[in-house]
C-alpha cells in the first residue's frame, strides 16, 4: 500500500521551538481513513493536498478538499478525514510537537481554522520533502536539522496559508501567481497598475484585491521590494557606482525617494548599507 511514513520518536527533553514525530505521504490508496477522538493526539498536524481528493469532518459537516489545500489540526482535536474512493487523494504531512508552538501558531492567526488553502504549492511540497529525506536518511541523528527543517516547514506553511473557502478560485486569481515573475522583471519601469489589471482580466480594484490575497501586500509593494532588491545588488557589485545612479537604475527619478524606501524596508540608508556589507566581506 503506497503509504510511506518515516515515525520519530517523541524527545523527553525539548531543546528546539519544534521537532518531528512523522513526516510521510499517501496516494493511490481510496481506503484511507483517520479517526482520533478528542483529547487523544498531544501533537499538531499539517496535510497537504498535491492530487486527487478527500474529504475531512469538522463538528457534522464534510468538507471536500483537493489540491492545493490543507488542513491544520492542533493537539488534542478530533479528526477526521479520508481519501475519495473514485479520484484518491495525494496527501503529504507532517506531525510535529513544541512546547512554544500554541501561543506562536494563535499569535499569527492559526487557531480559528481546521481548512485552508494554499497560495503556492510547490515551495511548501519541497519543505517537506526536505524533512522527510533527512528523518528517512538520519532518523535522529541530527537533532538540530531536523528542528530547522520542520520549523522551516511550519513557516512556509504559514506564510502561504489563506483560510479555505469553499468557492473555486476564478481564473483571474490563479492568474496573479503567472504575473509575479513578469511583474518583477518589469518592476524598474513606471508601474502601471491598469495594464497588470488588464493581464488579469478584472479591473483595477479587483486586481488589487487579489493581489493582497494571494501575495498579502499591495501590487505597489511588491514592485517596491523587486526594486529594492535589485538596489541591494547594485550597490554592492559595483562599489564606484553613485547612489543616485543606483536609484535611477531601479526605477526611482530621485535618489532622495530611493533613500526613503530603502531607509523604511532596511532601517539604513543605502550608503550604510553598502559600507555594512563591504566590511563585513
Amino acid at each position: 500500500m503506497p503509504i510511506h511514513p518515516c515515525l520519530l520518536p517523541t524527545l523527553p527533553e525539548r531543546k528546539y521551538f519544534c521537532s518531528p514525530i512523522s513526516v510521510g505521504s499517501c496516494w493511490d490508496t481510496p481506503e484511507h481513513s483517520v479517526y482520533r477522538g478528542k483529547g487523544t493526539t498531544n501533537e499538531f498536524s499539517i496535510h497537504l493536498i498535491v492530487n486527487g481528493k478527500g474529504f475531512v469532518e469538522i463538528e457534522g459537516n464534510v468538507y471536500t478538499l483537493q489540491a492545493g489545500t490543507a488542513f491544520l489540526y492542533f493537539p488534542f482535536e478530533e479528526q477526521r478525514y479520508y481519501s475519495s474512493e473514485e479520484d484518491p487523494w495525494h496527501v503529504k504531512w507532517v506531525h510535529f510537537y513544541g512546547d512554544k508552538l500554541k501561543e506562536f501558531m494563535i499569535e499569527h492567526g492559526f487557531h480559528r481554522s481546521t481548512l485552508w488553502s494554499i497560495n503556492h504549492i510547490k515551495p511548501l511540497e519541497e519543505a517537506q520533502l526536505a524533512l522527510y529525506e533527512e528523518a528517512m536518511r538520519h532518523k535522529l541523528l541530527h537533532e538540530t536539522k531536523l528542528s530547522a527543517l520542520t520549523y522551516a516547514f511550519l513557516v512556509e506553511f504559514m506564510g502561504q496559508a489563506a483560510p479555505f473557502s469553499a468557492v473555486k478560485p476564478t481564473a483571474s486569481a490563479d492568474r496573479i501567481p503567472e504575473l509575479l515573475p513578469h511583474m518583477q522583471e518589469r518592476a524598474r519601469e513606471p508601474f502601471d497598475l491598469e495594464y497588470w489589471a488588464a493581464q488579469a482580466g478584472v479591473s483595477s480594484y479587483y486586481f488589487c484585491k487579489l493581489f493582497r490575497k494571494t501575495t498579502r501586500m499591495t501590487p505597489l509593494a511588491f514592485i517596491t521590494l523587486c526594486r529594492l532588491q535589485y538596489g541591494k545588488h547594485r550597490l554592492l557589485e559595483q562599489l564606484d557606482l553613485p547612489i543616485q545612479q543606483i536609484a535611477k537604475e531601479a526605477g526611482y527619478s530621485s535618489a532622495s525617494y530611493f533613500n526613503k524606501r530603502f531607509m523604511e524596508q532596511e532601517g539604513m540608508t543605502p550608503s550604510e548599507f553598502r559600507e555594512l556589507y563591504v566590511r563585513k566581506s
